[in-house]
């Protein structure tokens, strides 16, 4: 039987954000998962840490971070900085992925290299809940190729990669708590801002437009 707080954050859905809403209306929850690794269907999640984005602004009290229990604590867990006593004290993945649904509701998901964070997550929600996320997603880093192509780093130093990290250095963000969902979340988030003002003077102001997936041209690719 489908939970009660799965149900309501389903019931959220019915008039999804469209290409058209303008970014000052939305709430961006800027998400990170920490995983025992990199096939979605295989592994699982370890922790999720997020933190909300409106009108520009970090808003720390909206943010949310939690500890999944995981039965067997191997060098890819304890990488992330959480102990074998840790991870076992940590919650039941159904539990964590009601939690988080309640938390989401129908904000647009933000990360950089999101797309690994959303399959993990769909499959562990499909696994338990026989469903998928349903909110919007950005990825950080396809609005950053974007602007690089629309000129917004003319005159910056040259990127040499567009890592998470690269990115931090670009703008000046200093990493802290790096390599654990709720730093990078919290890293993500700074980084965003600083794109959200770019964006803005390049004319992406509306979701459609923030949210665009990036296709290299012939000559890029």
């Amino acid at each position: 039987m489908q939970s009660a707080a799965i149900a309501e954050y389903q019931k959220q859905f019915t008039g999804r954000w469209t290409d058209e809403a303008p970014i000052e209306q939305l709430r961006f929850v800027l998400l990170d998962s920490e995983t025992t690794g990199l096939d979605p269907r295989r592994d699982r999640l370890i922790t999720i840490g997020a933190v909300g984005v409106i009108d520009g602004e970090i808003v720390l009290e909206d943010c949310f971070e939690v500890l999944l229990k995981v039965s067997h604590n191997t060098s890819a867990v304890t990488v992330h900085g959480v102990t074998r006593d840790e991870s076992m004290a940590g919650i039941e993945e159904e539990d964590a992925l009601e939690q988080l649904a309640a938390y989401l509701g129908d904000a647009v998901i933000v990360g950089h290299h999101i797309g690994h964070d959303i399959a993990t997550l769909n499959v562990a929600y499909d696994r338990h809940f026989g469903m998928e996320l349903q909110n919007r997603s950005l990825d950080t880093m396809d609005l950053t190729l974007h602007l690089e192509r629309d000129g917004a780093f003319r005159g910056r130093e040259q990127i040499a990669n567009f890592s998470l990290d690269s990115l931090c250095d670009l703008f000046d963000v200093i990493p802290h708590d790096r390599h654990t969902a709720p730093g990078d979340a919290f890293l993500t988030a700074r980084v965003f801002l600083r794109l959200l003002r770019l964006a803005h003077r390049h004319g992406r102001n509306t979701l459609g437009k923030l949210a665009e997936a990036f296709v290299p041209d012939s000559n890029e690719a």
